[in-house]
């Protein structure tokens, strides 16, 4: 069953999925479909980026009694950190991984049998994160909003109880981290959850169900000219991300640092912040631009946990960080029509809805920043 929220929002930006779903895993020569001109893009400009720089993503230990302090600066310099002692049990992330190997490693009659429409969110397919793409990503995924059993049932007519659970309990554990991280992030700007009431809600809204996506990267005959996940922010609050052991994704900063690959470390979760963040910390925290390359010899999965908030809520710069010296930096909006703006619009989204006042610098383009 599909988020309300979501699946009102896809419908109003369905993505063109007029092409034949290519079986990667059995492709010795890159299509044309896939091959990608980097030129195109500047930050797209080589798809390995600068795999030789030694700066390191934060690991920040939520057990730590200075963990909101470090939080803060990590969500300020970076937008994207290693969380460890997140309370996420080992064995269930390795029974996501498990599951998800399986799911990716059926024949694709079966896979099709899930694939998903153009104007819903879930199911499975190739990775459109925009339709400003013209070429495809070399992966493919996905995705779960809310109950899997609908899709498990037809993947596995007979056996789909042990992929239902594992999915679920997966699901409420990454509702409860988002909870944690948020109180932690909001914690860190000054600003307490009973601040921000639909946060502390107890009760997850029915509209906002919560979403899974998982990203199967196979081994590439061309990786240098193949993209696994282009380069992008994130439409959410924050994303909370497990990687396998295989290297893929990274992540820009503007200043002259350039792309930094975030390895993978042991009993790490990977917090990715999103527009939504940037938006509600009035432009202080950052939404790191990311992408993911392949492999020549290696696969890759990813499982992303996409939390945002509630179908009801118009997200604005928290009136906390707002005053006569630091004005609002954006007009208010809901999730779904942000989503909305994202798919018109794209990297020029959050620009869209940028307020203009007599404070600001008036030759400020938002040039400086990624957003």
């Amino acid at each position: 069953m599909s988020s309300p929220l979501l699946s009102d929002a896809f419908r109003a930006r369905p993505l063109n999925l007029n092409h034949k779903i290519v079986d990667l895993s059995s492709v010795e020569i890159l299509p044309d479909s896939h091959a990608w001109t980097f030129e195109a893009n500047k930050y797209n400009s080589s798809c390995r980026g600068n795999m030789s720089n030694l700066e390191s993503i934060p690991i920040i230990d939520l057990n730590d009694e200075n963990a909101k302090e470090l939080i803060g600066l990590a969500c300020k310099n970076w937008g994207v950190f290693h969380a460890i002692n997140h309370n996420v049990p080992k064995n269930l992330i390795d029974e996501v991984e498990l599951a998800g190997e399986r799911l990716f490693s059926l024949p694709m009659h079966q896979k099709l049998l899930v694939e998903r429409t153009p104007n819903s969110m879930s199911g499975y397919g190739v990775v459109r994160i925009s339709s400003f793409f013209s070429k495809l990503m070399w992966s493919e995924g996905f995705t779960i909003v809310g109950s899997p059993l609908e899709h498990a049932a037809k993947l596995w007519p007979h056996d789909y109880h042990k992929f239902c659970d594992t999915i679920e309990e997966y699901q409420k554990e990454m509702k409860n981290l988002a909870s944690r991280l948020m109180g932690l992030m909001l914690g860190s700007l000054g600003v307490t959850k009973d601040d921000v009431k639909w946060v502390g809600a107890k009760d997850e809204p029915k509209e906002r169900g919560p979403a899974l996506q998982l990203n199967s990267y196979p081994p590439c005959p061309d990786p240098n000219r193949a993209m696994g996940m282009a380069a992008h922010t994130d439409s959410t609050i924050l994303n909370i991300l497990h990687q396998s052991n295989t290297s893929g994704l990274q992540v820009f900063r503007g200043d002259n640092t350039g792309w930094t690959t975030v390895q993978p470390h042991p009993g790490a979760l990977v917090i990715l912040l999103g527009d939504l963040m940037h938006i509600l910390s009035n432009g202080s925290y950052l939404n790191p631009l990311h992408r993911a390359f392949v492999n020549l010899t290696q696969h890759r999965l990813s499982m992303v946990y996409l939390h945002g908030p509630p179908s009801s809520v118009k997200i604005s710069p928290l009136p906390q960080l707002v005053d006569h010296h630091n004005p609002p930096l954006y007009r208010p909006a809901t999730w779904s029509e942000y989503l909305g703006i994202k798919a018109q619009y794209f990297d020029k989204a959050l620009t869209t809805i940028r307020l203009r006042n007599e404070f600001m610098d008036t030759d400020d383009d938002d040039s400086v920043k990624i957003d």
